[in-house]
């Protein structure tokens, strides 16, 4: 056999096993649940007063009927800012300071972290799920990815633990906003590890 002819063959078979790791799944996420516990990685990139931020660290996300536990941890392990939500409020606490507490989870995350911590969108993506902008009830599967939300993020949901599972888990999420009150530009790369049994 010639050369170039297995060469053809073998850049042949690489694009088809290519092909055969792209997943079309329709399936969406499963069932979402009111009891939820997870854990991974947050990286933020913004625009502040022309300046560009950015941070990464990590979350533990503690989920209950009604209240929401977050816990944000810098990239060596020290607790920047623990968040408490309930229906009635949402605490703030970050170490040697008093908790500060407000009726907007959303609003208190931007004017005390500097940036907008959508804790209330959370609550749906980091499952798979979100309000679109015309305020229909959004399920994530591999084959449809994105969608914009109402209060105006756009996610994608880029990679999941099993894209071929009967019921796929988001692994990767980004969510982007082009403004938010002095912050433009806003993307949010999410990790999301394993949930807890």
């Amino acid at each position: 056999m010639p050369i170039t002819r297995r060469l053809s063959l073998l850049v042949l078979a690489a694009t088809l096993a290519g092909c055969a790791t792209t997943s079309n799944n329709v399936a969406t996420v499963g069932a979402y649940r009111d009891t939820i516990d997870l854990d991974g990685r947050l990286s933020v990139n913004y625009q502040k007063n022309g300046n560009g931020e950015s941070l990464t660290g990590s979350f533990d996300w503690t989920q209950r009927p009604g209240n929401v536990d977050v816990t944000l941890t810098g990239p060596l392990g020290q607790t920047v800012a623990t968040i408490s939500v309930t229906p009635q409020s949402a605490t703030l606490t970050q170490a040697g300071r008093a908790p500060i507490t407000e009726a907007n989870i959303d609003s208190l995350t931007q004017r005390i972290l500097g940036w907008p911590l959508p804790v209330s969108g959370l609550r749906d993506w980091l499952q798979g799920y979100a309000v679109d902008a015309q305020g229909q009830r959004f399920s994530a599967s591999p084959a449809r990815n994105e969608v914009t939300t109402q209060d105006g993020w756009r996610l994608r949901f880029v990679e999941w633990h099993d894209a071929n599972a009967a019921q796929p888990v988001p692994r990767v999420i980004y969510a982007t906003r082009a403004a938010s009150g002095d912050i433009q530009d806003l993307s949010i790369r999410i990790i999301v590890n394993p949930a807890q049994a």
